[in-house]
């Protein structure tokens, strides 16, 4: 059974082509995203600030356990993705010609078949994996209690003769890269056509394997701009989520063919 669901994810995900495109391709992504941030703003300010919301939270909740605190916070890059999906939604909708809103992006969350809820599921376990394997990895390694920022920067990142922050960092990226192959066009194809999550996955490593430098330049640049809205205090994320959630929307449309071979969806 296993074999012929595989064979059926692959045999389904081959009918649609992937587009090559240039180094350059993120900053067009960036400036459509953007056009429809302003378009439709006050549903991309309601992510972000759910986001920032979320991340303070995390803040509060966790400031005097840094140790957990730190893969937590990197681990909202993990699971953004999913967490976009209404944005997808506005982007399509505007796409379309049409005046989405709020209520436009609670739809797309509508329980039509699971698949995105699934996804969402296996996103939760691979970041849940990472805070865990970073609490892990800072507590039995740190010369000392990491309970706060300045004992990261002390006891992990600056520590004399310690490897501990490039081993943390190194652990981050093998675990990031396969989730970001995984989910760069995704979750926004899950949304847009009647595909299985296997077959979603399948398209977006041959988008990453077809392009590898074009996507490190585009995963670095949606790691580097989070990680500022991070250290804005969240404040950057009210805008800096809904940017990159319609930019995400416009780099699966120009790297996945429109239509699959031999026709219609």
């Amino acid at each position: 059974m296993a074999r012929v669901h595989a064979a059926r994810a692959i045999d389904q995900s081959s009918r649609y082509g992937v587009r090559e495109v240039g180094a350059d391709a993120p900053l067009r992504w960036l400036a459509a995203g953007w056009k429809d941030f302003t378009r439709c703003p006050g549903a991309g300010l309601a992510h972000g600030l759910a986001f920032a919301v979320f991340g303070l939270a995390l803040v509060i909740l966790g400031h005097r356990q840094f140790w957990g605190l730190s893969g937590a916070l990197s681990g909202l890059l993990l699971v953004a993705p999913i967490l976009a999906t209404g944005l997808y939604a506005i982007s399509a909708a505007l796409e379309r010609g049409e005046r989405p809103g709020l209520r436009t992006a609670i739809a797309a969350w509508a329980p039509r078949d699971g698949r995105l809820v699934l996804f969402g599921v296996l996103l939760a376990a691979a970041g849940t994996g990472w805070v865990l394997t970073s609490a892990s990895l800072i507590t039995t390694f740190a010369d000392g209690p990491v309970a706060e920022p300045l004992d990261f920067v002390r006891r992990v990142m600056l520590a004399e003769g310690s490897l501990l922050f490039e081993g943390w960092l190194v652990l981050g990226g093998v675990l990031a890269a396969p989730v970001f192959a995984s989910t760069v066009v995704a979750v926004p194809m899950l949304m847009d056509r009647p595909v299985g999550v296997l077959a979603a996955v399948l398209t977006s490593w041959r988008v990453v394997l077809a392009q590898p430098f074009t996507m490190a330049v585009w995963a670095a640049t949606l790691a580097m701009l989070t990680l500022a809205g991070l250290f804005s205090a969240m404040l950057g994320l009210v805008v800096i989520v809904p940017w990159l959630g319609h930019a995400s929307w416009h780099a699966y449309r120009e790297l996945v063919e429109p239509v699959p071979a031999g026709g219609g969806d």
